[in-house]
């Protein structure tokens, strides 16, 4: 090959490399969050946030897909609302603690892909020590699709000011029935519900019948807050609940939970 020839295909090769560049980034590149979405920080810092999903400590045992960031994000009118019930709260001497807000269809697939796979039940004997994991579907712990994907459902609860910690959790220490007496179980720093997060047990019902005392007060609290604000809770779990009405109440959204989904000007953290 002559010199000018290899001079002119070196040319060509590096400029195929620029074109190509930008075609391949647009084509990896991730969705992003209308415009509504935001980052609950921006509206109210106050709310203590507690995400599991980003962490080792779930149903699952891992990190679940599309959790990059221990971030909650919603859409602004289910935000603004949860403010309003902050507001409502501390002046009685609790504070909101969400566990779980927006979450991503990619991380739906992951419970779903672990829902399947039967040998794999590392977490048992604290998320659902009493269910057959071959139930998981039929009794509707896990779906293929979650209002969470929507942006207007949150999974929370209530802490007594002044909040204390919660002690890390640390993968290999022994696990305790999410139903447990509160001096047993997992040491959450929220107030007693009788049960813990993601108990997937009939004794995490919002009206189970066994739950009763300061346990169902606690559980009675969060409801009528907020209820009184356009949340409705799922019965199924009493720290469930989806702002209505839903801004897209018809769309599964894909964006991982990062502050880069986020439009600009509309997320901390």
């Amino acid at each position: 090959m002559t010199r000018p020839l290899r001079a002119v295909l070196t040319a060509l090769t590096a400029l195929l490399t620029v074109v190509a560049a930008p075609a391949t980034a647009r084509a990896h590149q991730e969705p992003k969050a209308p415009a509504d979405f935001v980052s609950l920080r921006a509206v109210d810092p106050t709310i203590l946030q507690d995400m599991r999903y980003p962490t080792v400590h779930n149903f699952v045992g891992e990190r679940i897909d599309g959790y990059r960031r221990p971030l909650c994000i919603l859409t602004r009118p289910a935000a603004e609302a949860l403010h309003q019930a902050q507001r409502r709260l501390l002046r009685q001497g609790y504070t909101l603690k969400v566990y779980d807000c927006y979450r991503p269809q990619r991380a739906v697939d992951h419970f779903v892909r672990w829902a399947e796979d039967l040998d794999d039940q590392a977490m048992k004997q604290e998320f659902y020590p009493d269910v057959d994991k071959t139930r998981l579907f039929a009794d509707g712990y896990i779906a293929e699709k979650s209002g969470h994907s929507r942006g207007s459902t949150l999974d929370l609860t209530l802490v007594e000011l002044p909040a204390r910690p919660t002690r890390p959790y640390h993968p290999g220490q022994p696990l305790v029935p999410c139903y447990a007496p509160r001096a047993e179980r997992f040491p959450d720093n929220s107030v007693d519900m009788g049960t813990g997060f993601d108990c997937f047990d009939t004794r995490s019902h919002t009206l189970d019948p066994r739950i009763q005392g300061a346990q169902r007060a606690h559980r009675l609290l969060l409801k009528s807050t907020l209820e009184g604000l356009g949340f409705v809770n799922l019965a199924e779990e009493w720290w469930h609940y989806t702002f209505k009405p839903e801004p897209y109440p018809d769309t599964y959204f894909d964006f991982p939970v990062t502050a880069a989904s986020l439009t600009s000007g509309h997320h901390t953290g």
